[in-house]
């Protein structure tokens, strides 16, 4: 059985209308708290053979287009650590931290799930924050310390559960926007749920077959 979760309903409408045999739904809220309540709370209730989180998501650079889709090889939790005279000290380069206590790697919560291998979809990094804005110094220093391809609110909060409960995962993102832009009449955010959903509908077909 399968485990599909997003922070909201609209972001994988197609699939919560109705339940389905091959896969459950769980909606845990915006944010990194929410999902890590929700998520662990349902795991600890039922046992699953995989997680799928969806969602859109924003995109550092240039070699993504709005509406692509991708797989997140590993993620990281962008904003915690110390930040003085707008130098920005992540906790895992702080000291205080070891950046290779389990779940961690080098600071990143990684994925090694073969279905990454398997998809044709690209395979990037990622950074969850706790805040979407429009700050180029909030930009500059999540590149300079992490070199993410894509953002989320979400994403890292998942990876932490599911390696810390040892069950399969996989994190699709579709790009709806370019971090840092928040005039939204520029974001793609239907067609990117359009293609995420097209997506997330191929690859729970091709897992149960």
């Amino acid at each position: 059985m399968i485990l599909l979760t997003a922070a909201t309903e609209f972001e994988i409408a197609s699939f919560i209308n109705y339940k389905h045999e091959k896969y459950d739904v769980l909606i845990t809220g915006v944010g990194i708290p929410s999902t890590l309540f929700h998520l662990q709370k349902r795991l600890h209730q039922v046992d699953y053979d995989l997680v799928i989180q969806a969602g859109i998501a924003g995109c550092f650079n240039n070699t993504l287009n709005l509406g692509d889709l991708v797989l997140i090889e590993k993620d990281a939790f962008g904003d915690i650590g110390m930040e003085e005279k707008n130098h920005f000290t992540p906790i895992f380069k702080s000291g205080f931290v070891d950046e290779n206590e389990f779940p961690f790697e080098n600071g990143w919560l990684k994925n090694n799930n073969h279905l990454l291998k398997q998809s044709s979809l690209k395979i990037v990094s990622a950074v969850t924050v706790n805040k979407v804005s429009d700050s180029i110094l909030q930009k500059e220093q999540l590149i300079k310390n992490f070199n993410p391809a894509i953002e989320s609110m979400e994403g890292a909060a998942f990876h932490y559960v599911c390696l810390q409960e040892n069950i399969p995962f996989v994190q699709m993102r579709s790009i709806s926007n370019h971090v840092g832009e928040r005039d939204k009449t520029n974001w793609k955010i239907k067609d990117a749920i359009t293609n995420l959903n097209t997506e997330l509908g191929k690859l729970i077909e091709s897992i149960n077959h």
